[in-house]
């Protein structure tokens, strides 16, 4: 088992070089269709490339939440792990250990509970308390569950708690949440792919009175008074936008 690993803060992102250039070729699309659909104008796609960075940083705030939730998933596969090896008369931090195998067969070496429990490992290999690495996992990862599964585990090791107890109501509450999670975005998902299709609606319409009236909209461009109109209508389309994300965006 190799021990170097990575580390990272959960409530951050970082691209990969491919990712990168994947998001900034595709948010360079979005901003050219927005100044060619409201302003027929490269001039103003240039002005608009400022919304490249908001862009990126919006794929970054979702890449971030999808890798806590699948580290959430996998901590509770962690936990019933560690709870069938307590029950196996292990120790806590032997049954790290073992649960290490568990998850390496289940989500791969390279998968973000492998890389936790290889870091917990190396900690306890190096004499660092386990309620230190619990807590800092807790910490970094954002996730409340967690958190408190860290600050339970505390309190159960000094008093002396039924540690094999506290891991299975912990593993239930945190599958229930999943489950719970699951359900939501299931009813919801219609609403997802109407929101899109909506805020595709705007482009469309304009696309095809466009094409199908040829002049319609030249009134609209390449004048003052057209762009003042054409911003405050894609002021209204963004406000839009992000009301209609925050709308579908429920959290567990």
């Amino acid at each position: 088992m190799s021990k170097n690993c990575s580390l990272p803060d959960y409530a951050e992102y970082r691209f990969t070089f491919a990712q990168k250039l994947f998001y900034l070729l595709e948010g360079s699309l979005l901003v050219a269709l927005v100044g060619y659909f409201f302003y027929r104008s490269w001039i103003a796609c240039v002005c608009l490339s400022p919304l490249l960075f908001f862009f990126l940083k919006a794929k970054k705030k979702e890449l971030a939440g999808k890798r806590r939730q699948e580290l959430s998933i996998q901590f509770k596969d962690l936990v019933l792990s560690l709870s069938a090896n307590q029950r196996a008369g292990y120790s806590v931090e032997n049954a790290f250990r073992e649960a290490y195998r568990d998850m390496e067969m289940l989500y791969g070496a390279q998968s973000p509970i492998c890389q936790e429990v290889r870091h917990i490992i190396l900690g306890l290999e190096n004499n660092v308390v386990l309620e230190k690495l619990l807590y800092n996992l807790g910490v970094r990862s954002s996730q409340q569950d967690i958190m408190q599964f860290a600050d339970v585990f505390l309190i159960a090791k000094r008093s002396g708690g039924n540690m094999t107890d506290i891991l299975e109501k912990t593993a239930a509450v945190i599958e229930q949440k999943i489950e719970t999670d699951k359900e939501i975005q299931l009813m919801i998902s219609a609403k997802k792919m109407e929101q899109k299709i909506m805020n595709m609606v705007p482009f469309l319409i304009i696309f095809y009175i466009g094409t199908t009236s040829r002049g319609f909209f030249d009134v609209l461009y390449h004048n003052l008074i057209g762009v003042v109109i054409m911003t405050v209508c894609l002021g209204f389309y963004g406000a839009a936008y992000l009301l209609s994300k925050r709308i579908v965006e429920i959290e567990v």
